[in-house]
């Protein structure tokens, strides 16, 4: 199978070779279908969004979206089953504040699944957060492009294009995912509370390996998914769903420790570059300029 050379995956919720008159509705309205705080897409920018759900990545499509992952909320029936027992009444609040001990923000909770009594009364709570994968390169050119001609750009090349957009993983993790487990997890694992933190499975297998613990032990669940291409007899164009692949139960501190902590090269290596760059300061000999008649 050829790689493609089209980026984008997914854009509005459709595949960009979709040209249903749904599909064309979504694009054309700037519409977001993966329940959205509001009924557009609001990523990157309101007035102009960048309507990229996901890109490819080897032809395999990689969530860069947060809210994508709201499909048919299956992320929170997954997480309640996880924090709660069947016979729970739960609801879900999204993006709900977290202060520390000092009134400060410690960020927002992506989902909080509540668990209340016949009285409406709260009486225990877990804390979803997700976490979609950055990207390196530039995702805008390429979606502004095929926008302007939807048809006659659904597969495009843009493989020879500069600053090509490709999942990065080494920065989804060092400057999200670390953060959010140290800070809000922490506040969160003070208070005895349990962490589902959903992901995608190309994001999850580039992570450290994490020690597994029987799910009554766990103080976070790791629930990993995919995107699985369906195709329906009554649809023309195919579309690709949320489906969970697996899922990893983990104590709060061996995770963080594992995910924290650096693999280092040697030591060798590092000295042989300092060595490199002071052979080149020495040998260089520092430009004097003599000023005439400073006064």
């Amino acid at each position: 199978m050829s790689i493609r050379k089209q980026p984008l995956a997914e854009v509005f919720g459709y595949l960009t070779t979709d040209q249903s008159e749904k599909a064309k509705r979504f694009r054309t309205h700037r519409l977001c279908p993966f329940n959205n705080k509001v009924p557009n897409c609001t990523k990157d920018k309101a007035k102009n969004p960048l309507g990229v759900c996901s890109i490819y990545q080897d032809n395999v499509p990689v969530i860069t979206c947060p809210i994508r992952f709201r499909e048919d909320w299956i992320i929170a029936d997954d997480a309640a089953s996880f924090f709660f027992d069947k016979t729970t009444t739960w609801s879900s609040l999204t993006e709900v504040r977290l202060n520390d001990s000092k009134g400060k923000s410690a960020g927002n909770i992506d989902v909080v699944l509540v668990a209340y009594d016949n009285n409406g009364r709260v009486y225990d709570f877990g804390a979803l957060e997700v976490q979609a994968v950055y990207i390196s390169g530039n995702v805008r050119e390429p979606f502004e492009y095929y926008i302007k001609d939807q048809c006659g750009r659904a597969a495009m090349d843009w493989s020879k294009e500069p600053n090509y957009p490709r999942p990065d993983y080494l920065s989804s993790s060092r400057k999200r995912l670390a953060p959010q487990l140290l800070f809000k997890g922490g506040i969160l694992h003070s208070w005895g509370k349990k962490t589902v933190v959903a992901l995608n499975k190309g994001f999850f297998d580039t992570l450290p390996r994490l020690e597994q613990v029987p799910k009554s032990d766990a103080d976070i669940a790791w629930l990993v998914y995919d995107l699985e291409m369906i195709k329906e007899k009554s649809r023309k164009f195919g579309r690709y769903s949320l489906k969970k692949v697996d899922v990893v139960f983990t104590k709060f501190e061996s995770a963080l420790l594992s995910i924290t902590t650096p693999s280092p090269g040697k030591v060798a290596d590092f000295i042989k570059l300092l060595q490199e760059k002071l052979d080149e300061q020495l040998d260089t000999p520092p430009v004097n300029k003599t000023i005439e008649k400073p006064f």
